[in-house]
């Protein structure tokens, strides 16, 4: 095994150099923790040992966090460009207190997302992140970076700190992570290295690219030392996620539950990444200064085939063969519906690609005047862009029955040969709906921060480091109203008053093109049948192939109306407006002025072996946000010649939108005290106490509030009466420009054993008590009508209306068996165990036990804090979103000579998903009088543990080449829904193992 000799370099930490790291193949041995953002750091004299290798990384990570004067784990890259993981956040669910969430979108727990999609910490998701020392963030709606969008090729380090100091930028509650990358001064001469990897997805059988380089060198030069460094990355990945899945269990005959039905997809996910890295260092005696850019652009394209039940539940009828669990809930059995003439199901194409891009330059000055005094200031300019287009066609199908065996552990539909002929027959498939989706959004923030530092010739104080921090942010996010426009093309449901049948495809009237997907290797060689889904085309060419299809439902209303003898014409379609209506677009402005004091001490040479630090950070937030208030005045009567109208009146009030211009203005005093106990050079012990706040994410900040007014109406006397029941007055904001920050005071106690270089075992216990966390919320808004009556409407908006607190402790285990003889000696292991309980309480809490009316919008506040049954119970008690009270990393590594090895298993309990999120929500559910009532079913991620590995061999100094592999134990993602007769299966998501292949060189 070689063996590298220590090198001595002295290297500025002022600004942006607080995270400097000592270089892609290897960091530093005893290295100071990056325990401030980098313009707030010291100056000071750092001995660094290099080496390489994953137990030259290990060792470096328990390094960073036995020195921190913070409490931080850290992942450290073993070679230039090899953090252990394909993405960003497979990198940081190896951390202890951190688990990734794998849905693609929050509101939408359907789709997976198999790389992961964001970040918790410690069972919070109030997270900020950060690139070298300096706030950045995805133009998202929200605050932190999307880390999907980061290629890690990029990076040499990750940091995650699990509690607050005074200097660092203020927003984190859960925690914040710090993404390092390398700089120019981390070397003594010219560096350069290259990475060529392929993948391999065994469920597509598809093979996708990556590559990476870096260039590094520095000069001596009359004007100073001088460093240049650039490093880009490429990658593409492509991966697919089968699914099978449940629809939400109905008591349908009174006495029994059953499911709506069952139906399978397949879901195609192409990513291209794209990374650039540049920076610039310079330094002349006491005067350094640097300069780096930044930059993630991110690609994806998403398609989906899927065959979905929508049947009436209502219409079911069990069949003989229906066999039930001790609870009457079925489990196997042929459901039909006559009333409607088949089993009704949708088969859609979706096509969604999403591009955004991310840049990040930032400058730094740093001045070390005298011994005593240091100073610093720093320039930073983000700017960030995302758009995507959404859009989904979809046929609809008309089977004679539908059989399902649930008993095992992957739902199924049963085919016989009558259901493959019905589902190879154009004339069961008809023309079904559209939805289309486009949202932009843009985000930019420049940012200000000066520090100094003075150094105490003192026995006990060390140093005080005060500063500014300026910001200025811009956010505009700009969607489709409605959101996501679903457009019925042909339904059943319009048969006989709309429309005169369904646009079949065997109607050369109704010749759009189609093709019949085959879901080949499905779940890794089942057998599903094909099905007649929409031409992809279709899809892609919006809205010119949208408003082709339409004209199918026209032709069909023309001829009802023709029928009927009635001109009053058919409702045309038209696309959602995108740009155009003020509901879509949410612009915000945020400054923040910020400062700080903090002071270092250290007892040691008084006699008492505790350091620590002790500060106080004060920040304005000065808001503002432009929006619109908009009236709809929907009442719904369009009485036909021949019709009465009675019943309750119906005030009138002329429809209107009014602009609304909101601002605030509050100060948050952020006090927090760190102490580390040395109990002896192996042992030591922290306690930390800490205020910290987490600002609202500016979706949840809009300006804008849509009222109306709708009536609940019934005919009689053969429809020659209508009747006017009731007058609804509702409202929702998408937003509350008035929200205050999530506030946490949080406690933190250590116990850190470093019996090894590589070798620890730690603990840390953490309390999070929080306040003003954001929920929604009933209030009264007072309209005038027509002849100037008030009307009360009831308006949901946000709130910051609960607290709670999150709790528990952290367990982790590290090292290498250099004890044993050759070669076993390069055995190691790693573990950690992460449990976290947590608990809401609302200040103004909804404690109905039954859930009322049909609609699943913001309104319906017992639906969305407590989610409804299909029967129309509440649930209630639930926990926080992405919590799971038990998580757990074990990975068995190998360091020897040449070979470098891992086998690492991630693992975490099941997980509240959402309450009211797509899927397991709708408004058919009936109360045990045979009241309609909507539902939403709470959705959970089930346990789910997969194992990853990889082997590396290094053929000389300069040339490597590792394999490695995700999900080796083909692990099933399954999803639960929360039903009164228990945890029943939602679905089942199959992705399959991937391997990839990499070469490396240096030089």
């Amino acid at each position: 095994m070689k063996h590298h000799h220590p090198r001595r370099t002295a290297i500025s930490m002022a600004a942006a150099q607080a995270t400097l790291l000592c270089s892609g193949i290897a960091f530093a041995q005893t290295p100071p923790a990056p325990a401030a953002p980098a313009a707030s750091a010291p100056v000071q004299k750092v001995e660094t040992v290099v080496v390489s290798g994953r137990r030259a990384a290990l060792e470096s990570a328990q390094k960073i966090k036995q020195n921190s004067d913070e409490i931080v784990d850290s992942i450290v890259a073993d070679d230039i460009g090899k953090l252990p993981d394909q993405s960003v956040t497979e990198v940081l669910q190896r951390i202890v207190g951190v688990t990734i969430d794998r849905t693609m979108a929050k509101n939408d727990p359907e789709h997976y997302s198999v790389e992961g999609s964001s970040v918790n910490i410690r069972g919070l998701s109030y997270v900020r992140s950060e690139v070298n020392g300096r706030d950045t963030f995805s133009a998202n709606g929200g605050r932190a970076l999307n880390f999907e969008d980061v290629p890690p090729e990029l990076l040499a380090a990750v940091d995650v700190f699990k509690n607050p100091s005074a200097a660092q930028i203020e927003g984190s509650i859960g925690g914040l992570v710090n993404l390092r990358t390398a700089m120019p001064f981390d070397n003594p001469g010219f560096k350069g290295h290259i990475t060529a990897v392929g993948k391999y997805n065994e469920l597509q059988g598809k093979f996708s690219p990556s590559a990476s380089g870096l260039l590094s060198n520095r000069w001596k030069t009359d004007l100073g030392d001088v460093g240049l460094l650039l490093s880009l990355a490429h990658s593409k990945s492509s991966t697919r996620t089968d699914l099978w899945q449940v629809e939400p269990y109905y008591k349908i005959d009174g006495t029994h539950w059953v499911p709506k039905g069952a139906q399978w997809r397949d879901s195609n996910f192409e990513r291209s990444r794209n990374g650039t890295y540049a920076a610039a260092q310079w330094k002349k005696d006491d005067i350094s200064s640097s300069l780096t850019y930044f930059q993630s652009k991110y690609k994806m394209q998403w398609d989906e085939n899927a065959l979905f039940a929508q049947t009436t539940p209502w219409n079911l009828v069990i069949g003989s063969d229906a066999k039930y669990n001790a609870n009457n809930v079925f489990v196997s059995g042929t459901l039909t519906a006559p009333v409607d003439g088949g089993v009704n199901f949708g088969a859609d194409t979706r096509y969604m690609t999403r591009n955004s891009k991310t840049r990040d330059l930032g400058w730094n000055l740093a001045w070390k005047a005298n011994d005593r005094w240091s100073f610093s200031t720093d320039l930073q300019l983000v700017k960030s862009d995302t758009n995507a287009f959404d859009s989904t066609v979809a046929t609809g199908l008309l089977m004679p029955k539908e059989t399902l065996d649930l008993t095992g552990s992957t739902p199924r539909v049963v085919f016989d040969a009558s259901d493959l002929a019905a589902l190879q027959n154009k004339a069961n498939y008809y023309w079904a709906f559209t939805m289309e989706h486009l949202d932009r959004s843009k985000a930019e923030q420049k940012a200000w921060r000066a520090d100094a530092k003075f150094n105490f010739d003192h026995a006990v104080l060390q140093d005080l480091s005060f500063g500014i921090r300026l910001t200025d942010r811009d956010a505009t996010t700009t969607k489709t109203v409605p959101d996501y426009n679903w457009s019925a093309i042909t339904q059943t449901w319009q048969r006989g008053w709309d429309i005169s049948g369904l646009a079949y495809l065997n109607d050369p009237r109704f010749n759009a093109p189609t093709r019949l997907h085959e879901f080949k290797n499905f779940f890794g060689g089942q057998s599903v049948p094909a099905i007649y889904v929409p031409a992809v085309s279709l899809a892609k060419d919006y809205p010119t192939s949208y408003a082709a299809l339409h004209q199918y439902h026209d032709i069909l209303c023309a001829e009802q109306a023709a029928a009927q003898g009635w001109s009053s014409g058919c409702a045309t379609w038209s696309p959602a407006s995108f740009g155009t209506n003020p509901a879509g677009t949410n612009e915000q402005h945020e400054r923040t002025q910020a400062a700080y004091a903090q002071l270092r001490f250290d007892f040691t040479d008084a006699g008492a072996p505790i350091d620590g630090n002790v500060g106080l950070r004060a920040v304005r937030t000065d808001m503002k946000a432009s929006g619109y208030t908009v009236f709809n005045y929907n009442p719904g009567i369009n009485p036909t010649p021949n019709q009465t109208v009675t019943g309750v009146p119906v005030p009138i009030i002329p429809s209107f939108t009014t602009p609304i211009s909101a601002e605030q203005s509050y100060v948050d005093v952020l006090p927090s005290l760190n102490l580390r106990f040395k109990a002896s050079d192996k042992l030591q012990f922290r306690a930390a106490v800490a205020k910290g706040v987490s600002r609202p994410d500016f979706a949840d900040m809009q300006a804008y509030t849509s009222m109306e007014l709708t009536t609940t109406k019934h005919t009689e006397n053969n429809d020659t009466v209508l009747v006017i029941d009731a007058v609804n007055l509702s409202g929702s904001a998408s937003g509350n420009p008035l929200l205050k920050p999530v506030k946490s005071t949080q406690v933190d106690l250590t116990a850190e054993w470093y019996f090894a270089k590589n070798g620890s075992v730690t603990l840390a216990v953490f309390n999070k008590q929080l306040k003003d966390i954001i929920v929604k919320q009933s209030a009264t808004t007072v309209l005038r009508d027509a002849a100037n009556n008030p009307l009360n409407f009831t308006v949901t908006s946000p709130v910051n209306g609960s607290k709670g607190h999150a709790r528990g402790f952290e367990l982790a285990f590290q090292r290498y068996f250099d004890m044993l003889p050759g070669w076993m000696s390069g055995l190691g292991v790693q573990a950690n165990y992460t449990y976290v309980t947590s608990k809401t309480t609302p200040y103004d809490p909804v404690t109905t036990p039954f859930c009322a009316g049909t609609s699943t919008d913001a309104a319906n506040l017992n639906l969305n804090i407590n989610g409804c049954d299909t029967d129309g119970r509440t649930f209630g008690n639930l926990p926080l979103t992405n919590l799971s009270k038990n998580a757990y990393n074990l990975a068995l590594l190998y360091d020897y000579g040449p070979f470098s090895a891992r086998v690492a298993y991630s693992w975490r309990s099941k997980y509240l998903q959402g309450v009211n999120v797509n899927g397991t929500r709708s408004g058919d559910g009936r109360l045990s009088n045979g009241t309609a009532v909507a539902y939403a079913l709470p959705t959970w991620s089930d346990d789910y543990g997969q194992v990853d590995a990889g082997i590396s061999y290094r053929f000389s100094d300069k040339f490597s080449l590792s394999v490695e592999g995700q999900n080796l134990n083909n692990a099933l993602a399954r999803q639960l829904m929360q039903q009164n007769i228990g945890m029943m299966t939602r679905a089942v998501n199959y992705t399959g193992r991937r391997y990839s292949v990499q070469a490396s060189y240096s030089f």
